[in-house]
């Protein structure tokens, strides 16, 4: 190893685009531990991670139990009624031991610690969705040109 200096990272720039609980909550734990440590924190949701700021389903997310490996049980287990829904309860009383909070707290708690929510656009467009559908924390609806503009200069990390 080389006696360069690393320079510090000064913003990030998250992409959340899967809609299950696993895939949401990874990109806002990274958002408050930036914003913890004096750095600038964007999520960009696209796909199905715009479920985490669509005000009807927000805290309806449920762990996925169908083709995930890290379940460690057969995917036709999955697939069980009820069976999401126990992984879900099981994972958010997890969570709770840990004090990591439900999700539309997590939002709230991650925008007013100044990290900047982001749908986009094609997305939106895509899902016919508009402003009106996302919570409150929801800075703008931009396209990919936007995001990268706004992601200039720091890391952009994909979860």
């Amino acid at each position: 190893m080389s006696d360069a200096k690393y320079e510090a990272i000064k913003k990030v720039s998250i992409v959340v685009s899967k809609g299950s609980l696993e895939g949401v909550y990874p990109g806002l734990i990274m958002a408050n531990g930036a914003r913890m440590e004096g750095i600038e924190a964007n999520l960009f949701f696209t796909f199905f991670g715009l479920e985490a700021i669509i005000k009807k389903r927000m805290n309806k997310l449920k762990v996925a139990t169908v083709g995930n490996p890290a379940m460690h049980i057969p995917s036709l287990l999955g697939i069980i009624p009820g069976m999401s829904a126990f992984a879900t309860s099981k994972m958010m009383k997890e969570m709770d031991k840990l004090d990591i909070p439900p999700l539309g707290e997590f939002i709230e708690m991650v925008f007013d610690a100044g990290t900047k929510l982001y749908a986009c656009k094609a997305t939106v467009d895509m899902f016919h969705l508009s402003m009106d559908d996302f919570c409150e924390q929801t800075d703008s609806i931009i396209n990919v040109g936007k995001f990268y503009e706004i992601a200039a200069g720091g890391q952009i990390i994909f979860t």
